[in-house]
């Protein structure tokens, strides 16, 4: 029943692939290879063929398979010739050759087998791990391709690519199951006939479909495949050694493999393990498989991730150096940054600091460092105008200078890579333009430093134009105790508000030495319920040695604000009023609740102030209706009213006085405050 299958299942897919051949050979179809394609077609039908007709075993058969391989690597090279693309047809021809040899070392094991009967069990197992490698390596190459035409206007093709990846998964199936089992699974491979003619299926609905196969060899391809090439290789070799060994060993036939196997592993492994070796691959790879030294996109990329790391890692100086070190593979690298003529040491990556001169540098005169000029040091003729404490550090290669704009943000001295090179020109393109990048990162790095320094200075002159108002209204209430001293010395009632006005006076001016110290920071307490009357009271009684203030309170409202701002807010305000007003003019502070809302009002009947002033200047700071005035006292407190979640409300007429209204959220029923003020 099995052998029935396996018989009519590869006679149908050797039926289908033998008239997709033909069809492929009279059909002209754009950017298609037909003579290949026709080919490939046509040996994966003698091979179908071949298995139903003598079997899987036959040599005939083995060597039709290795024919049908070849043929689909070739319609692959060709496709690479005809893409356009700007790498050199002998590179892309030599990843896929060390494929092709394989499968000739493949087939010559299996001639081998047949020719020497005794070796045939060893050689055909080897031959079978050949051939498990080469449908690896096939399924890497056939990835690349899919990528090739997976951008939009190029997906024409994919069920043709979809087929070549289904064709060599199925191998690799069968041939891992026959490996591992050392037996031929007959049930696959009668599966795989009826896989073959779906394939068979799919490369005929792609055939229908239009359009150019532009396509690119990736580099990561390329490395991955030539390491899968090395990996085969490697257990190809180790099979035929060990092979070797058990035929000559005789009774150490056991230990010898054992301990090759273990040595030539740990051999390997040391050399994978080296960066001089991997640097050495790396560049042979570029210069010898591509025509340009780096993969742009992916350099760039990682380019920008390193220099986008987030907060907590390196700091930014040592991600410069870091990210620029990476472009060429330097193991390290030291940032100049200028200080005062020269240049000076700024950060260092993968560089202790004690292995640099102390004064590294500093001979260089900023103008003596061309912006455009990258210096390579192991040229003498660039490096002659280099001052001697750049060559002290030895590893020195290359000097990156940094442009920005007109200016030298500053330059990097990078170490030599492990494998030591001359640079070309599209070194110095690429390190020319991370050059610029990296400058402007340090000009805007330099430029928010110089930012917040600037929000420092704006934030002290701030609080010291408070202070001062402060401090003149403390110099003007002082004033007027004094004068008035002079004249009322003699009333206890006088001297006991004299001396809370002065004890008043000291504490507020150690709050304002306080606010003016750097580590300062204002104190947000939560909202209480503070009693308005008895704050009114206690402003009004520090202010009546200075001028008369009467207090008129309805009721006992209540008011959700913090203590010391509604404090300092309703100073403000009555200070305001005293300057305001003639000497024996009494302020009125008048206290009450409406609704939802609890009001303190600030009654003068001073000069007052025009709808125009009230309207477009009261609340502007340094702008002032007094002689003299700072112009702080309104503007404060309408700051301290809104941080509260209150308002100043103002009503004022010329020659009749003013009403400052400060309203804030009543305390009580809906607003549920915290707690109530001492």
């Amino acid at each position: 029943m099995v052998a029935t299958l396996i018989l009519w299942s590869h006679a149908l897919a050797a039926l289908l692939f033998g008239a997709l051949g033909l069809w492929a050979l009279r059909r002209a179809e754009p950017g298609v290879p037909r003579k290949p394609l026709a080919a490939a077609l046509a040996l994966t039908a003698l091979w179908a063929l071949a298995v139903a007709g003598i079997g899987e075993s036959d040599l005939v058969t083995k060597i039709a398979e290795g024919g049908r391989n070849l043929a689909w690597l070739g319609f692959m090279i060709v496709l690479h010739r005809r893409s356009g693309s700007e790498r050199p047809p002998a590179a892309i021809g030599t990843v896929y050759g060390v494929v092709v040899v394989v499968i000739l070392i493949a087939l010559a094991l299996h001639i081998v087998a047949v020719a020497a009967p005794d070796m045939t069990a060893d050689v055909t197992r080897a031959a079978l791990l050949l051939r498990m490698m080469v449908a690896v390596a096939a399924l890497v190459l056939v990835q690349s391709l899919h990528s090739a035409i997976a951008a939009p206007g190029r997906t024409g093709m994919r069920p043709i690519v979809l087929a070549l990846a289904a064709m060599w998964l199925v191998d690799i199936n069968v041939l891992s199951v026959a490996w591992l089992t050392a037996g031929w699974p007959i049930e696959l491979v009668a599966v795989r006939g009826l896989a073959m003619a779906l394939i068979a299926a799919a490369i005929a609905a792609g055939l229908q479909r239009r359009g150019e196969w532009p396509m690119q060899l990736s580099r990561t391809v390329a490395y991955q495949s030539l390491s899968l090439v090395a990996i085969g290789l490697y257990f190809a070799l180790l099979a035929l050694a060990t092979t070797a060994l058990a035929a000559i060993g005789g009774d150490n036939a056991r230990l010898l493999q054992t301990a090759f196997v273990f040595g030539s592993t740990a051999a390997i492994l040391t050399l994978v393990s080296s960066p001089w070796l991997r640097a050495w691959i790396k560049v042979k790879l570029a210069k010898h498989f591509f025509r340009h030294r780096y993969d742009y996109r992916a350099e760039w990329l990682r380019f920008t991730e390193t220099l986008g790391e987030p907060e907590g890692s390196a700091p930014l100086d040592e991600r410069i150096v870091k990210a620029l070190a990476d472009l060429t593979d330097s193991s390290s690298g030291v940032l100049l940054v200028p200080q005062g003529e020269g240049l000076g040491v700024g950060a260092a990556w993968n560089v202790a600091r004690d292995d640099l001169p102390a004064t590294y540098g500093q001979d260089w005169p900023q103008a003596a460092l061309d912006p455009a000029l990258i210096v390579e040091l192991d040229n003498e003729d660039a490096a002659a105008a280099i001052p001697p404490s750049i060559r002290t550090w030895e590893p020195a290669w290359v000097i990156v200078p940094l442009p920005h704009h007109s200016r030298l943000a500053g330059a990097i001295v990078l170490a030599r890579p492990p494998v030591p090179r001359a640079l070309d020109w599209e070194d110095f393109d690429l390190l020319k333009a991370a050059g610029r990048q990296l400058a402007s990162y340090l000009a805007e790095e330099r430029a928010l430093e110089a930012l917040a320094e600037a929000e420092r200075f704006e934030e002290f002159n701030r609080r010291f134009a408070f202070i001062m108002h402060d401090i003149k209204n403390l110099v003007s209430q002082l004033t007027l105790v004094a004068r008035n001293a002079e004249r009322h010395a003699d009333n206890p009632a006088f001297r006991a508000d004299m001396v809370a006005t002065l004890q008043d006076s000291a504490g507020r001016m150690n709050d304002m030495l306080a606010r003016l110290s750097q580590h300062h920071r204002v104190r947000t307490e939560a909202p209480v319920a503070v009693p308005l009357a008895p704050l009114a009271r206690r402003v009004a009684k520090a202010r009546r040695a200075q001028h008369p203030v009467e207090v008129i309170v309805a009721g006992d409202p209540l008011a959700i604000a913090d203590p010391a701002m509604l404090e300092t807010l309703l100073g403000h305000l009555v200070q305001n009023a005293v300057e305001a007003s003639a000497p024996d003019a009494p302020i009125t502070i008048a206290v009450d609740a409406q609704a939802r809302e609890a009001r303190i009002e600030v009654i003068d009947r001073g000069a007052g102030m025009s709808p125009a002033f009230v309207r477009d200047k009261l609340f502007k700071p340094f702008v002032s209706s007094k002689p003299g005035g700072f112009g702080i006292g309104a503007f404060e407190a309408q700051k301290l009213a809104a941080e509260m979640g209150g308002r100043i409300e103002v009503e004022s007429s010329e020659g009749k006085g003013s009403r400052f209204r400060v309203v804030l959220r009543a305390a009580g029923g809906a607003h549920g405050e915290v707690g109530r003020a001492a």
